[in-house]
């Protein structure tokens, strides 16, 4: 695993929709700072059976690791945010919503995205100016 500063997101490498939120961080992350790793890589994996040793519903869909913390459902997907800086600071507000009305509709939107967004045969391989910033 990585053990910089830099935040991992961890992400459903077959899901359509998993595989669009990941561009979009790439090109919102000009000072390319992110780190990425499918679930179904090695160090998905790993990090997997680090999350499973405390908790016993283990995330599906995305996963966000940053200075030795792991968030997950809308965790993740608020603290990615965060994480861009800029205007996208301000999606700190939506952390005073309750995590439970969060987790629901985040758990939603993840329950269906396959039938919604569709799922590839494969995971995604990045492309070759982006390869060094996936883990194995």
């Amino acid at each position: 695993m990585d053990t910089t500063n830099n935040p991992i997101l961890y992400f459903d490498g077959v899901c359509n929709l998993c595989n669009a939120s990941v561009q979009y961080v790439i090109r919102k992350d000009k000072k390319e700072v992110f780190r990425f790793a499918s679930l179904q890589s090695r160090a998905g994996e790993q990090i997997l059976h680090r999350y499973r040793e405390k908790h016993t519903i283990v995330p599906d869909s995305i996963l966000l690791w940053h200075k030795d913390k792991i968030y997950v459902q809308s965790d993740a997907a608020l603290h990615t945010l965060i994480l861009f800086g800029g205007i996208y600071k301000l999606a700190v507000i939506l952390l005073v919503i309750p995590r439970f009305i969060r987790d629901a509709v985040y758990n939603f939107v993840a329950k269906n995205r396959y039938k919604w967004f569709g799922k590839k045969d494969t995971c995604m391989v990045p492309a070759k100016e982006q390869q060094h910033r996936f883990l194995d």
